[in-house]
């Protein structure tokens, strides 16, 4: 049975997800901000995440919050983190591929996550020790023990493009042993097909916390395992992922940190 703060959260992720189908018709007139340079905002980003953040308040008002568009509500040894349309470029372009993104962390590491695909109806979820859910059906991670076939997924971060000669050279390295690399644009939805097995392992750079951790705790739930591209496993303060079962994760772990810089990688050059 799910517990309820995954209840809570999913019902929280399908009420935004209501809002951000109400406005897919109505994409050209909608208000959008450049917050930095190629990183867009709309106004369904805005009204989504503000519906999450009232179901949440009501049901833990004592939790923290801390919403990619309107910043950190309190604070605590727990917060929810929320992506209200991650994907939004997809959005605005009519590209049917975007989620929201709803996790709880305690003492910064996640204990409960959903991610809801609202145009596919597709909820996957997770809590600590209790394995992941994709509609209430149990996922796994694949069972491919290393990067020869695999379908690898990634991301060219808008923000971070000062990487970018770095996650090509890791990129090529990969497609060397690899079957392909699909970018689809939506960091959620990547680590949640990671963890059912649609994709065999998932990579990108300078990620925001908001991003990955419910997507993270998916692939844990289902048997897989993430970290950093040092290996180092948790939800990483930099934002660089590796998440894949444990046999992929270990062989992308090396490709790319032969092609990472000492940055990317948090140690001194």
């Amino acid at each position: 049975m799910p517990r309820p703060a995954v209840n809570v959260a999913a019902r929280a992720a399908r009420s935004a997800g209501n809002i951000i189908l109400r406005y897919m018709n109505r994409i050209e007139g909608l208000s959008v901000v450049e917050k930095q340079r190629m990183d867009f905002a709309s106004e369904v980003d805005r009204l989504a995440e503000a519906e999450i953040v009232k179901e949440l308040r009501r049901a833990y008002p004592t939790h923290a919050i801390l919403g990619e568009e309107s910043g950190q509500i309190g604070k605590g040894p727990l917060m929810w983190v929320i992506d209200p349309l991650d994907g939004t470029h997809n959005y605005l372009r009519g590209i049917p591929h975007f989620c929201v993104s709803i996790a709880l962390l305690e003492k910064g590491e996640p204990v409960y996550g959903v991610v809801f695909d609202p145009l596919r109806d597709e909820l996957f979820t997770a809590s600590r020790g209790d394995g992941a859910y994709l509609n209430d059906r149990r996922i796994r991670v694949s069972r491919r023990d290393g990067l020869g076939g695999a379908m690898i997924a990634t991301g060219f971060p808008y923000r971070v493009r000062n990487h970018l000669e770095s996650q090509l050279s890791m990129t090529q390295a990969l497609l060397q042993e690899a079957e392909d690399i699909r970018r689809m644009g939506s960091a959620a939805l990547d680590l949640a097909y990671v963890a059912a097995g649609r994709v065999d392992g998932y990579f990108e750079p300078g990620l925001g916390v908001w991003d990955i951790a419910a997507g993270a705790l998916l692939v844990r739930e289902a048997g897989g395992v993430y970290n950093d591209f040092a290996g180092r496993e948790g939800l990483p303060e930099s934002g660089n992922i590796i998440a894949a079962n444990h046999k992929v994760a270990a062989a992308m772990t090396q490709v790319i940190g032969a092609s990472a810089t000492p940055r990317l990688l948090g140690v001194s050059a």
